[in-house]
């Protein structure tokens, strides 16, 4: 399915998971719910009645945060909230990927559209444009405190939604907001009472990078079971272990699933039948071995808790204040990130877990000792050649990163705007490195992949499995097979490419069906 030409509707509901990759990730157009548009036009007419009000109201007719107490004349509102923006857009560093600009963009166009934010109908209409023009503001690594929610780098998208600051187009060339929204065609906002606000406060950026995230890891929990069966069954052990009777003396939902992808993807080895029986030494296996299942499914479990939070703050309306459905309007602590923090900070937990395991398989595979009579670092022509040792150093490498990655960055807080905002959720910290975290364990399965496809190949005459098979035939495509030492890291990265497609997962998936 071509997800670009698939619109994704934008109303009062919660957005889904594939809403979201899909305009981040394939740039599907937005289109907006007539029916929410009219709910966005009823609150503005509350928000409009209190900006008369001679009375104060919070982020109408006052300052921001610790300034929250002062009155702020009518003639002076429209600048108030263009210096909202304008000051808060202080973000620094590296540029932020575009699919993480764009899933912030959209998820913040979503609890726009709720009706509960006070917005005007024009403020969300002019968000979609951006989407759909491909227009991407320029968001950078540091500026989120992830409370109140991600204000700089919501405030460097709404600096473009009014025609300022940098963004690139949908060539990525760079160019200022204002150039770039005239080349398109849309008219710059001029922000009215309260809209400045709305645009900033919420955990939209941790909210994105979360669903990205789930995305990613749900096809890499699966390459990692490819990546263990591979290993068990070049490492000439025991798929005795996962027996689903066995597996259910310990009811854990993502172990169980795990277990029965290894059963599937082992089922029909004649490696493992040429050793099977009562006959076979291997009493058990090691753990990085018969483990996989507990360590893969306890991830998945980690997973599913982290989908759940995600999936509710979906069906939030993050904002303050916030207008209710009787029409009051009041201040809240909803944009605080620690629900969001605390799910992006386990996942980070896992990723490193998970690639730890796989380096222990990757190391067995090269040790003459543990290897079952594969030659030392499955070298070609020992003392000459050095075959993959280096590559489990690399792999080692990354294992070392991810557990620093591993820290949570939820447990710190810097207090900031004069001790008004006194406990913040460092969110956006734990998201930004859960992407490198993310990153690191498809190359740590990689090398295990490439690994032990050799080991594999060297097994002969004996063969693999069907599924199992077709994920080394997959690897032989951009990797040579067992030879003398050549040039590695060209060979890791296509595998690491293969990984982060998805066509190691389908080239099993080809054999034995959908996998969990």
């Amino acid at each position: 399915m071509n997800l670009a030409s698939t619109s994704v509707t934008v109303g009062t509901g919660p957005l889904e998971f594939a809403d979201i990759t899909a305009v981040a990730r394939h740039d599907a157009p937005v289109v907006l719910a007539a029916e929410a548009l009219d709910g966005v036009a009823a609150t503005r007419r509350i928000i409009a009645a209190l900006a008369q009000d001679v009375h104060p109201h919070y982020g109408i007719s006052t300052g921001f945060g610790a300034l929250a107490t002062t009155f702020i004349e009518s003639d002076r509102r429209a600048q108030l909230q263009a210096s909202l923006v304008r000051s808060h857009a202080a973000g620094s560093g590296p540029e932020v990927e575009r699919e993480v600009v764009r899933a912030l963009m959209l998820l913040r166009l979503s609890t726009l559209m709720t009706g509960r934010t006070g917005v005007r109908s024009v403020v969300a209409e002019t968000y979609a444009a951006l989407l759909n023009a491909g227009i991407t503001p320029v968001v950078h690594e540091y500026g989120s405190l992830g409370c109140s929610g991600d204000l700089a780098p919501l405030a460097h998208c709404a600096l473009a939604v009014m025609g300022e600051g940098r963004v690139r187009d949908a060539a990525g060339t760079l160019m200022g907001g204002g150039e770039a929204l005239a080349a398109a065609g849309i008219t710059p906002v001029v922000l009215a009472e309260k809209e400045g606000l709305a645009l900033i406060n919420g955990t939209d950026g941790m909210l994105g990078m979360l669903v990205l995230a789930l995305a990613d890891l749900a096809r890499l929990l699966t390459t990692a079971d490819i990546a263990a069966a591979m290993s068990v069954e070049a490492l000439l052990g025991t798929d005795a272990a996962f027996a689903g009777d066995l597996q259910a003396l310990r009811p854990q939902l993502g172990q169980a699933a795990s277990a029965a992808n290894l059963r599937a993807l082992l089922a029909g080895s004649p490696l493992l039948a040429s050793h099977a029986g009562p006959d076979d030494p291997t009493v058990q296996d090691a753990y990085s071995l018969r483990c996989a299942p507990q360590v893969h499914g306890a991830a998945r479990d980690t997973m599913d808790h982290a989908a759940l939070v995600a999936g509710r703050e979906l069906a939030s309306a993050v904002d303050n204040p916030v207008v209710t459905l009787d029409g009051r309007v009041l201040s809240n602590g909803n944009f605080h990130g620690a629900p969001v923090g605390y799910v992006l900070d386990f996942l980070a937990i896992i990723a490193a877990d998970v690639a730890s395991m796989s380096e222990r398989r990757t190391d067995r595979h090269l040790d003459a000792a543990r290897s079952k009579g594969l030659p030392p670092f499955l070298a070609h022509e020992v003392g000459v050649d050095s075959g993959l040792m280096i590559a489990q150093y690399t792999a080692a490498g990354i294992v070392s990163v991810l557990k620093r990655l591993a820290v949570p960055a939820s447990v710190d807080s810097i207090p900031s705007s004069a001790m008004q905002e006194d406990h913040v959720s460092m969110g956006w910290a734990a998201a930004r490195k859960l992407r490198h975290s993310i990153d690191g364990l498809g190359r740590v399965l990689a090398i295990e992949v490439m690994t032990a496809s050799r080991s594999l190949d060297l097994r002969a005459p004996l063969v693999p499995g069907p599924a199992t098979g077709a994920v080394r035939d997959l690897v032989r495509t951009v990797a040579d097979g067992p030879g003398h030492d050549r040039f590695l890291s060209p060979e890791i990265e296509a595998i690491v490419e293969l990984v982060a497609s998805g066509a190691v997962r389908d080239a099993a998936a080809g054999v034995v069906g959908p996998l969990a």
